[in-house]
């Protein structure tokens, strides 16, 4: 199992971060990294990469075998709808699956359009807003009770 987060500078980004201030974020987020996999008894820690732009980082990715879903509250059909969309090659690949979770107030409209591009779907977790660290708590689970990890 490979993992990596990617953190990525988005149009509605609040924090903006000098390179000291990037690097000192980076160790931050690994110690909380190490933390969590401590507790959940994960033997493999995840990638974190380099802060990046969101055009650069969608510009060099290319998909895996999984879904690739980006979150947008205003999105309908809700998640439990999109569901049916990720078909059987998806629920073999949940491994390979990209989870794009935007910024405080989201994602820009054209921004969403550089996803759609780039082969990701949105979906949406429900009514509520979410602040971005339980907006991921929440994909996962809604994506490991969906592909069978639960």
């Amino acid at each position: 199992m490979w993992a990596r987060i990617v953190p990525v500078l988005s149009q509605r980004s609040v924090v903006r971060l000098d390179k000291a201030q990037a690097e000192s974020k980076a160790v931050h987020w690994r110690a909380v990294a190490v933390s969590a996999c401590e507790q959940c008894g994960r033997n493999r820690l995840p990638t974190i990469e380099a802060v990046q732009p969101l055009l650069n980082y969608l510009g060099e990715s290319s998909p895996g075998a999984g879904p690739r879903l980006v979150l947008e509250p205003e999105t309908a059909p809700r998640a439990q709808a999109a569901a049916g969309n990720l078909g059987r090659a998806a629920e073999a690949a949940i491994l390979d699956a990209e989870i794009a979770i935007g910024p405080e107030g989201g994602f820009a409209s054209d921004e969403l359009e550089a996803f759609r591009v780039a082969g990701f779907s949105q979906i949406g977790l429900g009514p509520r807003i979410l602040r971005a660290e339980t907006a991921a708590i929440a994909a996962v689970v809604w994506l490991q009770a969906r592909l069978g990890d639960m």
